[in-house]
């Protein structure tokens, strides 16, 4: 029993191994029996592989074992879902819910138990770093289907995920023509504006001191104002027309980005500061051999941050006007048809490069600031 209590994914295992049993009780002789036998072996499988699990990690065990028991423990916890969604009639009782917390707590266990692996160097190590959330948002569409189908949800409440992804693919290019004219158009223009914009204030901040006390109050009582103040005003001065919600986006991303650059140009202690004037050094000097290459992790950060705040400034803005194009524009007019579907598609895109937006800028850090502290660590 001390192998079901000890190690990653412990609590998991023994909830996997209750939900299991509960499944099995409440399916025998019930008229909804749900789910079926193959179902409730592929889970039982899974019970025994996680037990099975904490004898890989034993001193001097081969590290594949421990690999092929997870890639069997993953394909048996595959298998009973595949299954458990094949068979739903819709009329579901405590047996098919006992099964599916089944499942989710062994996805659970899974991800600590991958969450606990040691890190391979290199490429290997950023793939296998993925598979642990890969599990976990595969789990929750999962869940997600399975919920909504078996207490059927109306569509226009929430839609399942096959059918959001239907969608995506019959709307394949109204979805791409709005992801022009909202990301690259308004976001990413917008974003190399405001944050070219920013970190030029800033060096020009650093150089003259009292520019910092007097402007930067002034970027903070800016920044405070709301976006949905603003950006009706941005139309009416920029036109209906990307422009308008590239202005906003430029409004959104200058002062979080002014405020890193700056805090990072300051970031270089006193005593390599007066290193630089014991060599003479001018202030540009200065500048590109100490302070910008301090400065990189605060920049980084306000690029990360920008990222984020770019596409919500462009999609928010589009709620105030603009052509019969752009994820704003067809999330608020999908809405009034109660097209719900077609909605969570354009949130399901734009979630994809808004992610992928950041993880561009967090890869970029890694390769940049690899001397830093926080990068040798991870």
């Amino acid at each position: 029993m001390s192998a079901v209590f000890a190690g990653a994914g412990a609590v998991q295992r023994l909830g996997l191994m209750l939900a299991t049993l509960a499944a099995l009780v409440l399916g025998m002789g019930a008229p909804e029996a749900q789910p079926s036998g193959a179902a409730l072996l592929n889970l039982l499988v899974a019970c025994v592989l996680a037990i099975v699990h904490d004898r890989t990690r034993a001193p001097g065990a081969a590290p594949w074992r421990g690999v092929v028991v997870l890639v069997l423990i993953a394909t048996s916890l595959i298998t009973a879902a595949l299954l458990m969604a094949r068979e739903q009639t819709g009329a579901e009782g405590a047996a098919f819910w006992s099964a599916l917390i089944a499942v989710w707590l062994g996805a659970w266990m899974l991800v600590a138990f991958l969450a606990d692996l040691r890190r391979l160097p290199g490429l290997a190590g950023g793939a296998q770093g993925l598979l642990a959330p890969v599990v976990f948002g595969l789990t929750l569409i999962w869940v997600w289907e399975a919920v909504v189908r078996v207490l059927a949800v109306p569509r226009v409440i929430l839609p399942p995920p096959s059918a959001i992804g239907a969608r995506i693919g019959s709307s394949w290019p109204t979805l791409w023509v709005d992801f022009v004219q909202t990301f690259v158009k308004g976001a990413l223009s917008g974003f190399a504006i405001g944050v070219a914009a920013a970190v030029a204030f800033a060096l020009v901040v650093n150089r003259y001191d009292f520019l910092r006390r007097g402007l930067l109050p002034v970027g903070s009582f800016l920044a405070a104002l709301p976006i949905v103040g603003t950006a009706p005003i941005m139309v009416m001065w920029f036109g209906f027309d990307w422009p308008s919600k590239a202005a906003v986006v430029v409004a959104m991303v200058f002062f979080p980005m002014l405020v890193n650059t700056v805090q990072g140009l300051a970031a270089a202690e006193a005593m390599q500061r007066d290193l630089m004037r014991t060599y003479s050094a001018s202030w540009a000097q200065g500048l590109m051999k100490l302070h910008l290459p301090a400065a990189m992790p605060f920049i980084f950060n306000g690029l990360k941050i920008s990222s984020t705040l770019a596409l919500i400034g462009a999609i928010v803005a589009e709620f105030f006007g603009s052509p019969t194009r752009g994820m704003g524009f067809r999330i608020s007019t999908e809405v009034g048809r109660l097209q719900l579907d077609m909605v969570w598609a354009e949130i399901t895109v734009a979630a994809v490069v808004g992610s992928l937006f950041y993880g561009f800028w967090a890869l970029l850090e890694k390769r940049v600031t690899f001397w830093h502290p926080s990068q040798r660590t991870r």
